[in-house]
């Protein structure tokens, strides 16, 4: 097969990985790619439908893998298909489960998926006339897609309503944020439920979790995601099975129901609370870092996956997974989320086959003089796989620790603490930015 990969972050460079290893594969393109699959890249307008419709027809494309989600929102899986060509990627109208927080909500609410409490709303007033009647903490999220920045969760009362008033009144995210959602806080253990669909069948992969906050301890800023691991500790295959009864099956049922079937991954964020399980959102996409986890453990052929899923034929597909873990480390270019550092000189160690380690490409690009340096806030994500978390962690760090070290004038940084909450080795010392 021809296949064309959308997207330029470390899951692309995850994917692109993943679909170099299959027996299907005749050619691979990358639009836009990154340092990492540079040897993929095309130049080509993703964000014009048109172009790739046209692109695909003369380069004979037999599928297009969609990684990030604005496109998918944006509508290409629907041009792509409507113009005859495969697409690994839900529709806009099945995206809304992402691209709308409103829609998600109310479209659980719909289907009986467990959820917190919540509210929408377009004015301020309304916002927190709703809070008066809930009190605090919640959890204040712009309706719309805002580049992983549109969730606040503030501590006071005070905090919370300058929250609602910067988006609702200020604008503070454009048009993503002229509708809030308002949630109760929960409290638990986070996990990511990974699941592919053809929009009939869903295959479950794995559990993951990922680590937002950018300092170690879980502290600081929100970010895109500073590492994962998979699958979760203590989540067996019959938990998992159950939490795919509960958050994965009745929302393909339920768009199917709808006459929007939803063709793709499924990636439900789920609280486990003390009172069961409970929806944090969902997402129409492979996480970021959370592919560069989920996508070394999956065993079989995951160009005949994702083509079975484009297809709708993912019923005569078996999915494999591998028995070990795995886990990334992302390393940042200093100063990330807010004004990370551009055009710092990266040195790579040697990673070979059977080293289990695999570094996977970001925010990377070649300079001027085809020297590697970072180009991004979220530069590299460092996958180690081992029998257990603890010699998956021991592997990445090990890596990353050369990587840090090797930047100049600290230019880089990770997270040293990555597992936390399930391993047992010490943390690193990578250079972490709190």
């Amino acid at each position: 097969m021809r296949v064309l990969l959308i997207g330029s972050g470390g899951r692309e460079h995850a994917i692109a990985r993943s679909l170099l290893r299959s027996s299907q594969l005749d050619s691979l393109f990358v639009a836009p790619g990154n340092a990492g699959t540079a040897a993929f890249n095309v130049d080509l307008a993703v964000d014009d439908h048109d172009a790739v419709v046209a692109w695909c027809a003369d380069n004979s494309i037999d599928l297009v893998v969609v990684g990030p989600e604005v496109p998918l929102v944006n509508g290409i899986a629907d041009r792509l298909r409507d113009a005859g060509v495969a697409c690994f990627g839900p529709s806009a109208a099945a995206a809304q489960l992402e691209g709308s927080k409103s829609f998600s909500r109310a479209f659980a609410d719909s289907v009986a998926i467990p959820q917190p409490k919540s509210g929408t709303f377009t004015t301020s007033a309304a916002a927190i006339a709703w809070l008066d009647e809930v009190g605090v903490p919640v959890v204040v999220k712009a309706d719309g897609l805002a580049a992983g920045k549109g969730v606040v969760i503030p501590e006071t009362r005070d905090e919370t309503e300058q929250a609602i008033r910067a988006m609702l009144d200020d604008a503070q995210f454009g048009e993503a944020s002229s509708t809030v959602v308002l949630e109760e806080r929960m409290h638990g253990e986070e996990l990511s439920l990974f699941g592919i669909s053809d929009g009939t069948t869903v295959v479950t992969l794995a559990t993951a979790q990922d680590h937002k906050r950018v300092g170690d301890g879980d502290t600081g800023l929100n970010t895109g995601g500073m590492g994962a691991f998979a699958p979760v500790p203590g989540i067996d295959a019959d938990r998992q099975a159950e939490l795919a009864d509960i958050f994965l099956a009745p929302a393909i049922q339920g768009m199917a129901d709808a006459g929007t079937p939803f063709v793709g991954v499924l990636f439900a964020g789920l609280m486990l609370t003390d009172d069961g399980p409970r929806l944090v959102e969902y997402n129409c996409r492979f996480g970021d870092p959370e592919a560069e986890v989920i996508l070394p453990l999956i065993n079989s052929d995951v160009l005949e996956l994702l083509h079975a899923a484009a297809t709708g034929t993912l019923d005569q597909v078996t999915v494999e997974m591998s028995t070990g873990s795995a886990a990334t480390v992302v390393v940042a270019a200093t100063g990330y989320p807010q004004s990370p550092r551009k055009g710092v000189p990266l040195t790579l160690p040697a990673t070979p086959d059977g080293s289990g380690v695999t570094i996977f490409h970001a925010g990377t690009k070649h300079g001027d003089d085809n020297a590697l340096e970072s180009s991004g806030g979220r530069v590299l994500s460092v996958t180690g796989i081992g029998e257990d978390l603890d010699e998956a962690l021991t592997r990445s760090y090990a890596v990353v620790d050369a990587i840090v070290a090797a930047a100049p004038d600290q230019g880089l940084f990770a997270r040293s603490d990555i597992g936390w909450r399930h391993a047992r080795r010490t943390p690193s010392t990578s250079g972490d930015q709190s």
